[in-house]
């Protein structure tokens, strides 16, 4: 059994995450959130606070924390005894974190894979590069690691888990992310900005046939017909889930769709020519130097901004093909979330909600010991039905549509 958790990280999702671990701190023990400027820490106790959120009576503090430090991780760590971190700060401090787990025995869990801020779209599968070269020693330590438990990746890894005891055989999985909301901006990302664009500025990478494939962002689309948002765009986009999910399931194409409008394709075409998404830093005709994909992620709106305007719903979900009792089948397994419905709950519109509240449902399950494994995993390679339970629990329920209709989801 685990205890006390910190939150690294204090933009929109994290956000999300202390407002469901002060839902549920009388499963989860004393509360901390460290970020990099403190007061941005403090003003989301603050929110948890005028919510009444907190389910208990104790521990909520807020630290200064420079997360590229691992060094001042393990110290925050030991500080505040914290025996669980949720680490959804920037995907650059990934690696940091995790060494200060693994040294102080800490369990650990992202929401994304890292990323070196200095290179964009590495060699696939992007885990080999950082996360998995640390599988060894986290068994070694005991130390759980959870790795990509956001909704994509996380919830989704969790689905096709699930698809495995549906179907005999698994052709391909198709992973579909619809955000049909609407924010009321000219422009704006529904995360941080830098993060967002980097995703897609490089090679979009698919599984299929038994290699990675390489396609341009913007490639390859279709139109999906989804429940709930209906008819809608989306198009081949590379995404963190495939790089596991590929290796549990090698024999089947593994893809990832993302909706985009025609408004945002266009603007961000018109940045990416003009080299305003380059990640390398360039001198103005002044002398001073500026990395120019920082300078637009500084004049875009925050995204933590966005959510008391937003309405509309997201539909992101599994269809997976496949082989039962001889026949071909699909599943669909989704979630449908409501941004209006998040702000009110947590002061987050529905992208942060769908990220936030997996890590702190597999906290919860960390701290009762059922996904205490004392190794690194991805979600694919834990038991879903616990996980998939809690989540519909706490406000993110799973449904199914199959050959025998569309139902919830249940064990």
């Amino acid at each position: 059994m685990k205890r006390n958790v910190l939150i690294i990280g204090a933009g929109g999702v994290a956000q999300v995450v202390a407002h469901k671990c002060a839902q549920a701190n009388d499963r989860l023990g004393a509360l901390h959130i460290a970020s990099r400027t403190k007061a941005k820490a403090e003003a989301i106790i603050a929110s948890v606070h005028a919510k009444n959120a907190m389910k208990t009576p104790g521990t909520f503090e807020a630290h200064a924390l420079d997360a590229m430090d691992s060094a001042a991780v393990a110290a925050l760590i030991r500080q505040t005894g914290c025996q669980i971190v949720i680490n959804v700060g920037s995907a650059f401090v990934n690696m940091t974190v995790l060494e200060a787990c693994i040294e102080t025995g800490a369990a650990y869990m992202d929401t994304a894979i890292h990323e070196d801020p200095a290179k964009i779209c590495e060699t696939p599968p992007w885990y080999g590069n950082y996360e998995w070269k640390r599988r060894e020693r986290c068994a070694a330590a005991g130390v759980t690691a959870i790795l990509g438990v956001g909704f994509d990746p996380g919830v989704v890894n969790a689905y096709a888990r699930v698809a495995e005891g549906l179907l005999d055989r698994i052709d391909s999985i198709d992973i579909v992310d619809i955000n049909a909301g609407s924010h009321g901006r000219w422009f704006a990302t529904n995360f941080d900005p830098e993060i967002n664009f980097r995703e897609f500025t490089g090679t979009v990478w698919s599984w299929q046939g038994g290699q990675w494939q390489a396609n341009t962002m913007f490639e390859g689309g279709r139109e999906w017909d989804l429940p709930v948002v209906g008819t809608q765009k989306a198009y081949l986009t590379g995404h963190d889930e495939v790089h596991s999910l590929s290796a549990r399931y090698p024999g089947a194409d593994v893809r990832f769709w993302m909706g985009f409008g025609d408004h945002y394709i266009n603007v961000f075409t018109v940045l990416k020519n003009l080299g305003l998404l380059s990640e390398k830093p360039v001198k103005t005709a002044e002398g001073q130097e500026v990395v120019p994909l920082k300078v637009v992620k500084a004049v875009l709106p925050d995204p933590a901004s966005l959510a008391p305007d937003y309405t509309g719903k997201t539909c992101i979900g599994d269809l997976v093909k496949g082989v039962k009792d001889g026949q071909p089948a699909e599943v669909f397994i989704y979630n449908v979330a409501d941004h209006k419905e998040a702000y009110e709950e947590v002061g987050s519109q529905g992208i942060s909600y769908t990220a936030g509240v997996p890590p702190v449902a597999a906290a919860i399950l960390v701290a009762e010991g059922i996904w205490d494994v004392g190794t690194m995993a991805n979600v694919e390679e834990l038991d879903p039905a616990p996980f998939l339970t809690l989540l519909g629990e706490m406000g993110l329920p799973t449904r199914i549509k199959d050959a025998a209709g569309d139902r919830p989801l249940t064990f």
